[in-house]
This record gives structure tokens, C-alpha cells and sequence, in this order.
């Protein structure tokens, strides 16, 4: 098959039962008619087509969505501060593989099948088990496959992932909630995937590493200057070693409540 117009023209098995399938031209997603399996007609081949139902509702995803704004990786207050601009419900095609490695360990991989600019979703653990047959009541809301099969193998070869390790390969549209929100004047995306609850973006609101790296490296600095005391009292000789001890000993007691007090006051402001 060359191309989607030539479906029609060309004979096109089941990969289930075996079964001619006779699509009208141009259809990429049919049922077939012999056991009701549900296909995916890409450039190269015939695979099963499953959607995974959504169990987070709108409201349920504004939620995932604002603990993950309000977690360890992004600003303070990004849950806040931020103020959302647009919410778009989808249900989104991912090429799902199943790799079995030469240990005999079986291994689930993604790859998006249309584009989208948070890359990160690839990631999603996807629950096989909530699998169902694509229907055509998921159609109005699914977004329409663009990636090739033969692409997403070679995205995979890429990888270091062998096409003779895929033992199982269909497309699967997943429910998505594409949330675009705005902090500072900047407008920024974050996904939500409404089958798991997972949080996805390539481009947030990142919290400022400098301040916590330079806190440790004074830390660091503070107790490697203290350890030197008890060295440079052996130098001198007699007592030395026991004062330089002391010395750092109480030096230290009082250095680390006062490093310990900087490092909450930057966590709290960052």
C-alpha cells in the first residue's frame, strides 16, 4: 500500500482473524466485520487500534495538574501565581511496542503518532489492562495519526531498540487534557493524561538551581576549613591536635543551625 487512496484497491487482511477488509478510500479506521476487531490502516501494515478510557473528569485533571505545579520541580507558587488560558480535551494516538529483550524481559515503549510539542509524554505508564476496541464514538474527539509505523520502528532503532525485539505493536489514542497556562507573561503548556493521572511537560516554570548550589558549596566549604583544624594543630605538635579538634567541633555546632536556618529561608522563597 503506497498511500492512503490505494487502501481500496490493495487487499488488506485482519491481523486477527485473517479476514479481506474492504475500506472505502481514504478510511484509516475500521472494525472488522468477521471478529469485530478494531485496525489501524498505516501506509505499511494493518494493527490493532485500542483507546484507553479516561478516569479523571475535567475537574479531577485541574487537580493533578495543580499538585504538580505546586511540587518540588517548579517555582513556588506556580499553582498560584499562574492563571489558565485554555483547556482542551483529546484523545491523542500513541504507537505502543512491546520489546522483549535478549534476557527475556518484556519491556513497553511509546511513541507519539502525531505531533505535539511536549515530546515528554512517551514516558506515560500506560495500565494495558484498561484497554478497549477503538469505537467511533472516541472519533469526534481523537486526533488523526501522522507518524507512520515505519518511522516510529526507526525512532526506536535510534534508541538501540532492534526491530526483531518487537513482538507486539498497535496504536492506542490515549485521553489527554492540554492545559495552557500563563506565569509572568510567558505562556506555557503541561498534559495531563486522563487515564493515569500523570503530568507531563517539556517546558515549566523550573525552580532556580543557583541558590541551592551555592548554599552547598559554602556548606561544603565551611566543614572542609573546620576539618583542616585538628591537621594544623598536629603540625604545631604538643596539644595541638586536641584544640584544633575542639576548635572544629564547636565551630561547627555553631556554623550548622546557621547554614541549616539560610537553606530553609531559600527553600521558602524560591
Amino acid at each position: 500500500m503506497s498511500d492512503n487512496s490505494s487502501h481500496a484497491e490493495s487487499q488488506v487482511y485482519c491481523t486477527q482473524c485473517g479476514g479481506e477488509l474492504h475500506p472505502d478510500q481514504g478510511q484509516i479506521f475500521l472494525t472488522c466485520p468477521y471478529c469485530s476487531s478494531t485496525v489501524y490502516l498505516d501506509k505499511t501494515q494493518v494493527v490493532f487500534h485500542w483507546y484507553l478510557t479516561p478516569t479523571l473528569d475535567e475537574a479531577e485533571a485541574r487537580s493533578s495538574l495543580a499538585r504538580w505545579m505546586g511540587g518540588n520541580q517548579t517555582v513556588k507558587d506556580l499553582d498560584k501565581k499562574s492563571r489558565l488560558i485554555e483547556t482542551i480535551f483529546q484523545y491523542f494516538p500513541m504507537w505502543y511496542f512491546k520489546r522483549r529483550t535478549p534476557e527475556g524481559k518484556e519491556v513497553i515503549l511509546l511513541e507519539p503518532a502525531a505531533a505535539i510539542s511536549v515530546s515528554e509524554v512517551r514516558k506515560v505508564s500506560l495500565p494495558a489492562g484498561d484497554l478497549r476496541k477503538y469505537d467511533s464514538t472516541v472519533g469526534s474527539q481523537a486526533v488523526a495519526p501522522t507518524v507512520p509505523l515505519d518511522a516510529a520502528l526507526q525512532w526506536q532503532e535510534q534508541r538501540q531498540v532492534p526491530r526483531a525485539e518487537i513482538i507486539e505493536k498497535f496504536l492506542v489514542h490515549l485521553p489527554m487534557y492540554l492545559f495552557k497556562y500563563q506565569y509572568q507573561g510567558r505562556a506555557y503548556l503541561a498534559v495531563v493524561e486522563a487515564g493515569t493521572g500523570q503530568v507531563f511537560a517539556n517546558v515549566f516554570p523550573a525552580k532556580a538551581e543557583m541558590p541551592y548550589r551555592t548554599i552547598g558549596l559554602l556548606t561544603a566549604l565551611v566543614f572542609l576549613c573546620l576539618a583542616t583544624f585538628p591537621i594544623i594543630g598536629a603540625m604545631a605538635g604538643g596539644d595541638g591536635f586536641w584544640i584544633g579538634a575542639g576548635l572544629c567541633l564547636g565551630l561547627g555546632v555553631l556554623a550548622a543551625p546557621i547554614l541549616l536556618a539560610i537553606a530553609i529561608w531559600i527553600a521558602a522563597k524560591i
